[in-house]
């Protein structure tokens, strides 16, 4: 497994699991109210910059382990990487437009900040899985 397949696994988990994250929390507040009163703001931001640095501090941790001969990047890991770009473009493009979509019907404030959070999950995500079947199954 090349260090390009880890990180790319790496990127899917930390997503996967910090989205969920956010997601109960969020679920939890809900419980005493309405969904649109939750105080989504600090959760978002607390569960953003922690998956951020978590990515971070794990493909370091996995790139002092994994061997030099592992670490060389080659035309196909630059192929794989432009495709699994392009599959999570595409979901941050269609997140972006349902919180323009929201913001036209003036939409709470939540609603648009959940939609532009779960195009960015989403595109992580899909572009994560795009990038390991790739590796897996080949083109």
């Amino acid at each position: 497994m090349t260090l390009e397949e880890r990180q790319s696994w790496i990127q899917l988990v930390v997503s996967v699991v910090l989205y969920g994250v956010y997601v109960a929390v969020i679920l939890r507040q809900a419980a005493s109210m309405p969904l649109v009163d939750v105080d989504y703001v600090p959760a978002m931001l607390w569960t953003i910059g922690g998956a951020i640095v978590t990515a971070i501090v794990v493909s370091i941790a996995v790139g002092i382990v994994t061997p030099r001969s592992d670490q060389k990047k080659d035309v196909r890991d630059r192929d794989i990487a432009r495709v699994g770009d392009r599959v999570g473009q595409s979901f941050l493009v269609i997140g972006t437009l349902g919180a323009l979509l929201l913001a036209i019907v003036e939409a709470d404030y939540f609603y648009i900040a959940n939609a532009l959070y779960l195009g960015f999950a989403l595109s992580t995500v899909l572009g994560s899985i795009t990038r390991v079947v790739i590796y897996r199954r080949g083109f």
